[in-house]
């Protein structure tokens, strides 16, 4: 039932007030005193006991609508702002939370991962270490501006990782056998491949490194066993973004063979926005203004890990 405060003027809220709410991941409903509480799915999955704890949520503090964002978070709509402290305890004991607003890390996107039959890599695992790392763990460092990542399982690039400032594609690379290639006439690896890097010419099987985008599709298919394996790695895309100024993210030059390499280099892009973006910057600006090679050269190099705590303790943004 509607309250005083539900139909108090959105004007009454005073904008520092406002300001701290919208730290708290709860964002104002336009023409209302109300607000959507942005609950987090840390990679895009809930259980179903949370799932019946928001919709338990959206009926006792809220107008009963639940909506579903593009950046995998949910929203609880219509909750007055004397409600705000009250839903949040209510859907902690579900191992929920709100927030991914400001200018900081945002929650991770990530893709189905391994349950799809496309899969490379377990984007819901490393999603969560992910957030676990990079959004809880910096939630109080101070950024520019937003800085959004997103992890796809494989080159179909789904939850279009390159429009993110930060994009993480599943590799998987074939170890070709030229040895075992009889060099068919009707070559099931060629035929399989989807971009045709894969070409039988001269009697031989050749992939061509320049278009092949390390989707793991032709591992297995040849029956004398010229692709019988391939390596797991991790793709990088630095600088996109997606909205008023839309652009695509550009591919760090390295496929990235460990999990452990791959999380440095989110960390130390992370760093290097802090350090060398201006305030109100997007990181595609930064890359743009400082120049992709210069940033590139100071991912794959330790120097802003070794600059790590005096990054984060600068008074910066």
């Amino acid at each position: 039932m509607p309250t005083e405060e539900h139909v108090m003027s959105a004007t009454a809220i005073p904008p520092e007030e406002a300001k701290r709410i919208k730290g708290l991941g709860f964002l104002h409903n336009k023409g209302t005193a109300n607000f959507s509480a942005r609950v987090l799915t840390v990679n895009g999955v809930v259980t179903a006991t949370q799932l019946r704890r928001i919709a338990e949520a959206a009926e006792k503090f809220g107008n009963g609508m639940v909506a579903f964002t593009t950046r995998q978070t949910v929203e609880v709509q219509g909750i007055p702002i004397g409600q705000i402290e009250a839903f949040r305890a209510f859907i902690a004991p579900a191992g929920l939370e709100t927030g991914g607003t400001g200018p900081k890390v945002r929650p991770v996107v990530a893709c189905k991962g391994t349950t799809c039959q496309y899969g490379l890599i377990d984007t819901f695992d490393l999603s969560r270490k992910i957030h676990d790392r990079f959004y809880t763990g910096y939630h109080q460092t101070l950024l520019p501006h937003k800085f959004k990542i997103a992890v796809g399982g494989c080159p179909n690039n789904c939850v279009k990782p390159d429009l993110n400032d930060l994009g993480l594609i599943g590799q998987r690379i074939p170890a070709l056998e030229k040895t075992h290639c009889r060099g068919c006439a009707k070559c099931a690896v060629e035929a399989g491949c989807p971009i045709h890097a894969a070409k039988v010419a001269d009697g031989a099987l050749h992939i061509d490194e320049t278009i092949c985008s390390h989707c793991g599709r032709c591992i297995g298919k040849c029956p004398f066993g010229a692709i019988k394996t391939g390596t797991t790695g991790y793709k990088i895309y630095i600088g996109g973004r997606w909205g008023k100024e839309a652009q695509r993210g550009i591919p760090l030059k390295t496929v990235f063979m460990t999990e452990k390499e791959a999380m440095d280099i989110i960390e130390k892009a992370i760093l290097l926005f802090r350090e060398q973006g201006q305030t109100g910057e997007r990181f595609a600006a930064v890359i743009g203004r400082l120049g992709f090679e210069h940033v590139q050269e100071q991912l794959l190099s330790n120097g802003l890990l070794a600059r790590k705590d005096a990054i984060l303790a600068a008074s910066l943004h």
